[in-house]
């Protein structure tokens, strides 16, 4: 790579791994421009649209993006879908490397029978929903049944079993939309039942998770006590310090289990070792078939096995939480299996050996695993890669950011600047204001374009 110009590097989603990324790349001696892209107007992937509203301190972290933003050598090109308003072939044209930090955008599947039944969805679009996702705006989430059932037992199947479980008024003042606290209003849902298919141990919440399920203003958090005894590999992985948070799961689980009941309006049951063998109903979800399962294996390695004991649960509305994987895009390597890009060290590989200038970060790189901060290193590691490639990269064709811009306009993409998401952030604060909210955000790619001036 020559130093006549400075390096020019694509980096496509503006979740956390795409920042981080930015953020290692642009702090490098070598002269560096990055455009971060998106397909939504507005940036910060999973934090804007995966965080749930009742954590507003999570969301802190954007801050730290925006210093990012803020580079002179950064730019934000939103509005634009890669593989749809432009081809990765294409963008080789402009870049001298491209990072892929498109994060995992669909969900793992059941497997089983009625898994499409309606009344049975996804926790991503739920959480896309009330989040305000503007691809998920068009969803209907049937509500009026007693029972609801989360299969799952990670942060995400506990951010939708609270949201189902809170009342309006602690929901009110966060930036959840409007919409969906109406709806969440008239839910007849008092039951929630969150099941995994491992024990105590193994589930996947975080503790702060945990705790809070334990803190809701009218709903009773029932944990029975039998469902906590160990078998002796469980008790083995509570012993190893890499499973200290799942010793204080498993306390903040025996407090909830010896607590007695308030008689609230709502109750959250927790419950483990069944999974789904079947979704059962007519035209609609009418129940779930759970088969209790016993763990088999050494600790840290185990399975859960089916003992062929069943039982129905009725319930009209079911979450699926069982984990997310990437979606191939076209001209980059796929692992179908995966879900992910192949890669070594973010390398993207094809047959075994590295991709000249193509490189993967966060979710899409990995795998769904770990917290926003997981993808700091994740990113960086990516980063480092890229950097130590510099001497084997080939220049691109045309290093131009008016040449790409005027590509785009010629296909009548209405690129958003940062700048340009600045002036939409300040509407959805000012929109929230009335509400006594953080924000009210806009709905739809249509509202927050309407925000600027055309061009």
């Amino acid at each position: 790579m020559s130093d006549q110009r400075s390096l020019r590097i694509a980096v496509v989603g503006s979740g956390p791994a795409g920042f981080y990324a930015a953020e290692a790349l642009l702090a490098h001696e070598t002269p560096t421009l990055v455009d971060v892209y998106d397909a939504l107007p507005a940036p910060f992937g999973l934090v804007r649209y995966g965080v749930a509203p009742d954590h507003p301190k999570i969301k802190n972290i954007i801050a730290r993006y925006e210093k990012t933003a803020a580079h002179p050598s950064f730019a934000f090109f939103g509005n634009v879908t890669v593989g749809r308003d432009i081809s990765v072939e294409e963008m080789r044209r402009f870049y001298d490397a491209i990072v892929f930090a498109n994060g995992a955008q669909t969900d793992r599947r059941l497997g089983v029978p009625g898994e499409d039944l309606a009344g049975s969805y996804t926790a991503t679009e739920f959480v896309a929903w009330y989040n305000g996702h503007p691809d998920y705006q068009d969803r209907e989430f049937d509500l009026s049944h007693e029972c609801a059932v989360v299969i799952g037992q990670g942060n995400v199947a506990v951010d939708v079993a609270r949201i189902l479980c809170k009342t309006v008024d602690e929901l009110k003042h966060t930036d959840i939309t409007a919409r969906t606290l109406e709806v969440l209003a008239e839910s007849r849902v008092r039951e929630v039942r969150m099941v995994g298919r491992r024990g105590p141990v193994q589930a996947a919440f975080t503790p702060p998770e945990m705790k809070e399920l334990g803190e809701m203003e009218d709903c009773d958090l029932i944990v029975d006590p039998s469902e906590l005894e160990l078998n002796d590999a469980s008790r083995a992985e509570l012993e190893v310090l890499k499973w200290r948070e799942a010793q204080k799961n498993y306390d903040l689980l025996r407090e909830a289990a010896a607590k007695p009941r308030a008689g609230r309006a709502r109750r959250l049951l927790i419950q483990f070792c069944r999974g789904p063998k079947e979704l059962v109903g007519g035209s609609r979800l009418d129940g779930v078939v759970l088969e209790r399962n016993k763990l088999s294996g050494d600790p840290g390695q185990q399975k859960a096995i089916g003992t062929g004991v069943t039982e129905l649960v009725p319930c009209g509305v079911l979450f699926r939480s069982v984990g997310y994987r990437g979606v191939a895009l076209a001209g980059v390597p796929f692992d179908e299996k995966g879900g992910v890009i192949p890669n070594t060290e973010g390398r993207v590989l094809k047959d075994g050996n590295p991709v000249p200038g193509l490189y993967a970060a966060g979710w899409i790189k990995r795998g769904p695993s770990g917290i926003i901060g997981t993808n700091k290193p994740d990113s960086f590691e990516t980063a480092k890669a890229l950097i130590a490639d510099l001497p084997l990269l080939a220049r691109c064709a045309e290093p131009s950011r008016d040449a790409l811009m005027a590509l785009l306009k010629s296909r009548n993409v209405r690129v958003v600047g940062y700048e340009d998401w600045r002036r939409i952030d300040a509407a959805e604060v000012e929109r929230g204001v009335p509400a006594g909210k953080p924000r009210e955000k806009f709905l739809s790619i249509d509202e927050m374009l309407g925000v600027l001036q055309p061009r």
